[in-house]
């Protein structure tokens, strides 16, 4: 049976071991342990799923809890997927706000998943990368 938790945050290394498993280490700073380790704290609503005392799932996000939640991570273990903890990570992290709008950007293996479960596309969204400087 899967738990899910609101209220703990994992340890930095069962975090890096769980993005390391789900493949989204890919495209996270997790060999840069005291940048993740910020990532981990910053973020202000975090729900876990844990498989006995392993961390399978994580939702992280950033949000004012009324206007938008910025779901930075969703990242399930692979030997744990399709078994429906990224569906019940995201439902409960949209009750702990439900009052906010979830965004996202998806990583491009997921990009598939997104629209399956509800999730609209928006391709009018902006971004400016870290290290990118205004143009004046």
């Amino acid at each position: 049976m899967i738990l899910y938790r609101d209220d703990y945050r994992p340890a930095v290394d069962e975090a890096i071991d769980l993005y390391r498993t789900s493949t989204l280490g890919e495209r996270r700073p997790i060999d840069d342990e005291a940048r993740f380790k910020q990532m981990l704290a910053h973020a202000n609503l975090t729900v876990t799923a844990w498989d006995g005392g392993l961390l399978v799932g994580i939702s992280r996000c950033v949000t004012d809890f009324v206007w938008t939640t910025y779901l930075a991570d969703l990242a399930v273990r692979l030997s744990h997927q399709c078994q429906g903890i990224g569906k019940e990570l995201i439902r409960r992290t949209q009750a702990a706000a439900p009052q906010a709008k979830l965004l996202l950007l998806a990583a491009p293996a997921a990009e598939n998943y997104y629209p399956h479960i509800g999730f609209a596309h928006f391709p009018q969204a902006w971004m400016l990368r870290a290290g990118d400087e205004i143009v004046r």
